[in-house]
């Protein structure tokens, strides 16, 4: 396992009333060369009594001057972008495929995905064929030095690339090697926080007065009527417990959304501003091409810090607060015009925010050209016609024609769609619910992203508790997950199957960081590949026919009314063209009937009918979960 870069001492998480995931928190597994429970913890301080607010010793300055940020790293000729289906406006019509780094292809038998193991495999992603899948740009989850202690979501060096996945030059061959196949690269931007580890949080909490001081969100305790120091605020933690941690080496409390491990940094401090855009800057240079800006809405807190409303719903303790004071600050507004004028000055990029915890009316007005808000409306709909319909008209009605939406049906944080959608269904229907699924996602209006394996069908992989790794699902025992539940996330981010006969679904020789699906041997990329019915080869057809109709990139949306319950059917036109899309949600057979007098042909189907043409009032009947795509002319 290579050395992860040097870290700060743990502080000391002080004791809260709910349970605090800081116990439970460790980092994931990096290199395994044999079977993987998930790592044991590190040792962590007990929790202990607040100091009483007149003995609370001062903490001495560390001897020494605080490090300068590190150089942005020299950037070499980013490669330009050739043979792409789409210029300028890529960010609109073309589709985002999520890899998240650690699951996807390893290349050196580690048991652990990696750059080079990518890059192997972008001709599978588009090599300019239809035998390719036919993405347009890839996002990859973070790949900078991380502890792991939220799998890479805490980031100890921006600068750099984790030597779990690789080094720079493995970066810059992936964009080079992308760029030639006409594929995009974004990356993760986890900016809302640092590691404990990063340099700036060590000289922070070591000296008051240097120049990172200001860097992060510290505040002194306050002191209730019996002497005993408080936390500076009411906030709780997105994982649970207190937002507050107590710092022996500084003597004050600073603030985290997520663990005690991920400090949130100071936005309002322009040092803080500067040194994050002039980081962007560097990975612009190098030839990213987008971000994806991690629960960016979250960056600026309340100047007073103030407490949050409470509220009498909700089964965790975040949900038990209306969150007005720690989250959805409009002084956002201004750092997103200097951020995005930045991106803007290099052609042909892009951005997507992830809206945190937040109301989905916002992702509209946080929207721009080229620059994106996740609507997690989609992500949460069940498998029902009426549902996916009024998820979609919702959808329509926040952003209408001036702003642009995206598609996201599934992501590293939530359950895989075939498992969500299809929960209980065998092999068979839950394949027949993917396919069902990847036309929606390929045809409503707005940017799909999609995450990998999902073209393949794969489900949730149930992970035991000896083996689990993410934090929040570790919490405090089973006992307090029964009485705060928190979805595994583990359970969407297993190996990818490459299949070809060997061990482990052809991942890895080595035992996987997480364990492979059950069904690896038969539910595979090679499999699927030689299956011309097979939920790969559905994935393949519509993307490419994406690319050739104009209308499924950015035409208008219509809802179609007046079918059966069980299906949900809407039109997508450009002045050259229209589509309708129709797609059976239920068991059982179904009519569709097309009321607009003008002929319609079958341009694709997930059951491989025969193409056939309909006339006004004609109808064809929908097998149970059948998709098709029609074309007026």
């Amino acid at each position: 396992m290579p050395k992860a870069p040097r870290s700060a001492a743990k502080p000391a998480a002080s004791a809260d009333a709910e349970p605090d995931v800081s116990a439970a928190a460790k980092p994931a597994t990096a290199r395994a060369a044999k079977p993987a429970a998930a790592p044991k913890a590190p040792p962590t301080k007990p929790a202990r009594s607040e100091p009483k607010a007149p003995t609370r010793p001062k903490a001495k300055p560390a001897a020494g001057r605080a490090m300068k940020p590190a150089a942005v790293p020299k950037a070499k000729p980013a490669p330009a972008v050739t043979g792409a289906a789409f210029g300028d406006d890529w960010w609109k019509r073309g589709v985002v495929y999520q890899v998240y780094p650690r699951s996807f292809a390893d290349s050196n038998d580690d048991g652990v995905g990696d750059l080079p193991g990518l890059i192997a495999k972008l001709d599978y992603l588009n090599d300019g064929t239809e035998k390719s899948l036919g993405i347009d740009a890839i996002w990859l989850s973070p790949i900078h030095p991380s502890p792991g202690f939220d799998v890479g979501y805490d980031v100890a060096d921006y600068d750099a690339i984790d030597p779990l996945f690789g080094t720079l030059d493995d970066f810059d061959r992936l964009v080079a090697e992308a760029h030639r196949r006409g594929i995009r690269i974004m990356l993760d931007l986890v900016m809302n926080h640092t590691s404990s580890a990063h340099r700036w949080f060590e000289e922070s909490r070591r000296d008051r007065s240097g120049p990172y001081g200001d860097w992060y969100l510290w505040r002194d305790g306050v002191p209730d009527r019996f002497g005993r120091v408080g936390k500076p605020n009411n906030w709780t933690s997105f994982f649970g417990g207190s937002a507050w941690t107590w710092d022996e080496v500084r003597g004050q409390f600073y603030m985290h959304t997520f663990l005690p491990e991920q400090p949130d940094v100071n936005w309002r401090n322009p040092a803080v501003r500067e040194a994050m855009l002039t980081m962007v800057r560097g990975w612009l240079e190098r030839g990213v091409d987008g971000f994806r800006l991690d629960v960016f809405n979250a960056f600026f807190k309340d100047e007073q810090l103030l407490s949050n409303p409470r509220r009498f719903r909700g089964r965790r303790p975040y949900d038990r607060q209306v969150h007005l004071y720690d989250k959805d600050r409009p002084e956002l507004a201004g750092f997103l015009e200097e951020f995005r004028a930045l991106v803007d000055s290099f052609p042909e990029r892009m951005t997507v925010g992830e809206l945190f915890s937040g109301d989905p009316a916002l992702a509209p007005k946080l929207s721009a050209p080229r620059h994106l808000v996740f609507d997690f409306e989609l992500i949460r709909t069940h498998w029902d016609a009426e549902s996916f319909a009024d998820a979609s008209e919702k959808h329509e009605e926040r952003f209408g024609a001036g702003a642009w939406p995206t598609i996201v049906l599934s992501n590293h944080d939530q359950s895989r769609q075939a498992s969500r959608l299809a929960p209980d269904a065998d092999a068979e229907t839950s394949d027949e619910v993917a396919r069902a699924a990847g036309v929606l996602a390929l045809t409503m209006r707005g940017t799909p992203f999609l995450y990998y394996g999902e073209e393949i069908g794969a489900r949730d992989v149930p992970v035991p508790w000896s083996e689990i790794i993410d934090p929040p699902a570790k919490r405090g025992g089973r006992l307090v997950r029964r009485l705060v539940p928190w979805w595994n996330r583990d359970q969407a981010r297993s190996p990818m199957p490459w299949g070809g006969g060997g061990p482990n679904g052809g991942f890895s020789t080595a035992r996987p960081w997480l364990r492979m699906a059950p069904d690896v041997d038969t539910r595979n990329v090679a499999a699927e590949d030689a299956d011309p019915g097979s939920v790969l080869a559905t994935y393949r057809k519509l993307l490419w026919l994406r690319r050739r109709h104009p209308a499924l990139q950015v035409g208008s949306y219509r809802r179609l009314r007046g079918t059966s319950h069980d299906v949900y059917a809407f039109e997508r036109a450009t002045p050259g063209e229209s589509i309708i899309v129709a797609v059976n949600f239920g068991a059982k057979e179904t009519p569709l009937r097309v009321r607009t007098g003008r002929r319609w042909t079958v341009l694709f189907d997930t059951h491989e009918r025969a193409t056939t043409d309909l006339v006004g009032d004609d109808h064809l009947t929908l097998e149970p979960h059948e998709a098709i795509i029609l074309v007026a002319g």
